[in-house]
């Protein structure tokens, strides 16, 4: 069965289990069988019939781009990487003129 990588975001879904063993040939059947797992976790992952969206999933090192319907084998290891984001930097001229960035407030 493939294992599958728990982003630490959404452990408490999983009982805290960093990974799990789930039946699947293709990424969609993978989902599916950690919803039946563990309820709640297809809405995390996925937005309707896709992946939401800042979400990417690796297979075996490699970024699965046909979305769902995306191979996975018996020794498959998945990994769900949701997307970092927030933040901003600004820059000001700092001492000798020099640009100096700082987040934004």
């Amino acid at each position: 069965m493939p294992t599958v990588w728990i982003p630490a975001l959404l452990r408490h879904l999983t009982d805290q289990q960093e990974s799990v063993q789930v039946p699947g040939t293709t990424l969609r059947e993978v989902i599916d069988a950690l919803e039946t797992k563990f309820p709640g976790l297809k809405a995390r992952l996925c937005q309707g019939d896709t992946l939401r969206p800042g979400m990417a999933v690796v297979i075996d090192t490699q970024m699965a781009r046909a979305g769902l319907s995306e191979s996975v084998s018996a020794n498959s290891e998945v990994h769900f990487i949701p997307a970092v984001a927030g933040g901003s930097l600004s820059a000001v001229r700092g001492n000798h003129g020099r640009m100096v960035f700082h987040p934004a407030p």
